[in-house]
This record gives structure tokens, C-alpha cells and sequence, in this order.
């Protein structure tokens, strides 16, 4: 093998023996990730079984897409493996952020105050919700929703007293974000998602509780609704899609909740009712079936990324023993240079368009230039490894993903190869 990646990729011998180094010291964490694993297997085998999955559900239907059984199958498969009343699984949902913006608007009516409770959310709802951005455009604050944000403590915790001081009666929902996106901060636990949501119940009952739960599908036993969340959302070209599903979102959590964010997705009247599903059933059930195998493969690369860049002398989180609450590891480089060195590293080893130098640009949605090496079968799919970063201080690349263990080695021989 050695000789290959040398020939192939010019890898130099220290960072294969950096490499080796890490996983010898990583038996404990993949012993924990391949335990999960198997328990988010078998409660995803469970609902197919329950549901009696057949060749029919596989199928796609056009036009409106009336009595969809392969649609409505998905759609209580994943209420059953997340815990919740309902669900709406579609490829008409065409990111994390559309799943979480039809959330906002299909609960929230003007006067309604959203509390973000897990400091600023992540760049592209910035100016969804209108905390940023061009006016003109509808977003929520153009609506009448305004929005507070309650920051984190230093230590990356919910800070409770702050919380509690900002739920007053306004206050419709409470946006909770499990993931880091592109702050320097641990990520939220289940428990932690739990006892806050406990916490908010107990001041004020009535309030919605919706859990962004991108990059966290199946890295644990439970999802944010099985302990709490009334409303719980996420993207299929990450965790759920198991790197099959070429589009699509979801939403799950209270039956009610879920029908008038599929009024907003469609229209009131119409609902969850209709939806073609076209030619991607068959890739939505065989993604979700993959998903918990798929995930743990993104928490093996995500440990090693982790031990070989703190073996290197690079800042981590979380640390490559840590226990993790989503696939997304980050790490501190020092400089755009090397922030792009990196993603620069992983495009190299990855699968597709490997030929390509990625380089810092203007996104769209986000307040700074970022840089994305994502080499991926399904375009930006992160559940396929990737790495991402705005080019900004601390200079921290965020990666993520990783389809199988072996590939993603290379991928990240390649990345330390050009750090070194």
C-alpha cells in the first residue's frame, strides 16, 4: 500500500507513519462508533420490517404524485427511526437550510419572536431569517418574526440564565443547533439537546423547540425528537441520504407541526398530499438503509483527521478521543494559506474532479469568502468527504464525511501530505 500512495500520490513516508501512529491509538473510539452503528442499523432494519418495504415503494410516480406509497412509506420510516409523530421526507426540500427555513415559516406568524438559543445560526439562515442580508427579499424580520440570539458560554454551553431572561411571552419558538457549523465550539449532544429543551419546557410550555440536526443523523442511539424536540429538520445529501440520495430533506417531530411546514412547502390546502417522487425512492430507501453504516465510516475519517493533526501540532475539536455528536471535525490552522492547502489536499484524493484546485470565493449566503473541496458523486454532498472553510480568523477547516474508511485515508494522506 505504502508504495502505491508514494508512486501515486507522492506521499511522503512521515505522513504514513503519522498516519499509523493514530489509528493505533484509536481502537477505543471505532469500538464506540461500530457499537452505534449497529444499534441505528437495526432500528432502521426494524421500520422497514414494520412497514413491510416491497418492490412498489421503490417505484416513483409523476405529475402530482397522488397516493405515493413509496413517499408515504419514507415518510413513516423516518418518523419511526427518529422517534417522532410524522415526518416529510422529500427531494423538493433542496438543502438543510430550505428544510429549516419552511420550519420558520411555516410555524412562525408575524409577531412571533424565534430564539436562536445556541448562539448565531449557521451563515446561510443568517439572511433567511433576516439577521443579515438584502432587504426586499422576505425574510422573516421583513415578515414581522423578529429574531434574538442568545450566545454560548466560552466553555460552548447553553447559557441558561441568559435563556431564561429572553423566553418571554413573544417568543413562538426556540431554534437550537446541534451542529458547530463554522464556529470554534464543541457540538451538542442528544443529552444536552434533551435537558435543554427540559429546561425551556419548563418556563414556557407551549413553545416549539426545533433542533437543526444537520451532520448529526445516526452518530448517536437517539435523535433530538426522542427526547424533546417538537421539530427536528435536515438535509438527505448529508447523514440520512447514506450518499445514494442525489437531493432532498426532511422534517420530523408533532404531527401538527410537521403538516404546516408541508403547507408552506406547497401550499395550505395541498400539504404533504402530493409531491412526485419521480426516480429517487429507490435511492432514498437505500440511502437511509446505508446511513448508519455510512456515518460511522465519517466518524472513523473524522477521528483519524483528528489524532494525525493533533500528532502534527494543529488545535482540534473536538479532540480525537472525544465522543461526537455529529460528523463534522475542525481544526485550527493558522492561515488562509494553509486552510487552503488543505482543502486543496483532500479535492486531490478525492474521487471525482481530483484534477481541480479549489480556491476561496464569494458563496452565495455567506459573510465570507469560503473555500470548499468536496470531489463528490452528488454535488456539495458532505456526507462524501469534504472540507470547507470561510476564509477568516481562526482560520479553522472544517471536514466532514467520508463514503468508506479507505478512501478517505487517502484523502487525508493527501491533506497532511501538503500541510507537512
Amino acid at each position: 500500500m505504502e508504495e502505491i500512495l508514494k508512486e501515486t500520490y507522492g506521499i511522503r513516508a512521515e505522513a504514513i507513519a503519522l498516519m499509523k501512529r493514530a489509528e493505533q491509538d484509536l481502537a477505543e473510539p471505532f469500538r464506540i462508533f461500530e457499537e452505534r452503528a449497529m444499534v441505528c442499523q437495526a432500528k432502521v432494519l426494524a421500520a422497514f420490517h414494520k412497514e413491510g418495504i416491497s418492490e412498489r415503494h421503490l417505484v416513483g410516480t409523476t405529475g402530482y404524485g397522488y397516493d405515493d406509497a413509496g413517499r408515504e412509506g419514507l415518510d413513516r420510516i423516518y418518523a419511526s427511526v427518529f422517534g417522532a409523530e410524522s415526518a416529510l421526507v422529500r427531494q423538493q426540500i433542496v438543502s438543510g437550510t430550505h428544510a429549516l427555513a419552511a420550519c420558520f415559516f411555516g410555524v412562525l406568524r408575524p409577531g412571533d419572536t424565534l430564539l436562536f438559543a445556541t448562539d448565531t445560526p449557521y451563515d446561510t439562515l443568517e439572511e433567511a431569517v433576516g439577521l443579515r442580508g438584502t432587504p426586499g427579499f422576505g425574510s422573516l424580520a421583513e415578515w414581522g418574526v423578529t429574531s434574538r440570539v442568545v450566545p454560548l458560554l466560552s466553555d460552548g454551553s447553553p447559557d441558561y440564565d441568559a435563556i431564561q431572561k429572553s423566553l418571554d411571552d413573544s417568543v413562538k419558538m426556540v431554534a437550537i443547533q446541534r451542529s458547530k457549523g463554522y464556529a470554534w465550539r464543541k457540538s451538542l449532544s442528544v443529552a444536552e439537546i434533551g435537558r435543554l429543551i427540559q429546561f425551556i419546557k419548563q418556563l414556557q410550555p407551549n413553545v416549539v423547540c426545533m433542533v437543526d440536526n444537520c451532520y448529526g443523523e445516526f452518530v448517536e442511539e437517539q435523535e433530538p425528537t426522542a427526547v424533546g424536540a417538537d421539530l427536528m429538520a435536515g438535509s438527505l445529501i448529508k447523514n440520512p441520504g447514506g450518499g445514494l440520495a442525489p437531493t432532498g430533506g426532511y422534517v420530523a417531530g408533532r404531527a401538527d407541526l410537521v403538516e404546516k411546514v408541508a403547507a408552506r412547502l406547497t401550499a395550505p390546502g395541498i400539504g404533504g398530499e402530493v409531491g412526485a417522487t419521480l426516480n429517487v425512492n429507490r435511492l432514498f430507501y437505500q440511502g437511509l438503509f446505508m446511513a448508519p453504516h455510512i456515518v460511522m465510516q465519517s466518524l472513523k475519517t473524522a477521528a483519524l483527521a483528528a489524532r494525525m493533526l493533533e500528532l502534527a501540532g494543529y488545535e482540534v475539536c473536538p479532540a480525537s478521543q472525544e465522543m461526537r455528536s455529529d460528523i463534522i471535525q475542525a481544526a485550527k490552522l493558522g492561515s488562509g494559506e494553509k486552510v487552503c492547502a488543505f482543502c486543496q489536499g483532500i479535492q486531490q484524493g478525492s474521487p471525482v474532479d481530483s484534477q481541480v484546485t479549489p480556491m476561496p470565493w464569494d458563496m452565495p449566503g455567506y459573510e465570507s469568502p469560503v473555500i470548499m473541496a468536496a470531489g463528490t458523486f452528488v454535488s456539495g454532498a458532505s456526507i462524501e468527504i469534504s472540507a470547507d472553510a470561510p476564509i477568516r480568523e481562526p482560520y479553522a477547516v472544517y471536514l466532514q464525511g467520508g463514503l468508506t474508511y479507505e478512501s478517505a485515508k487517502v484523502a487525508l494522506l493527501c491533506a497532511i501530505h501538503k500541510l507537512l
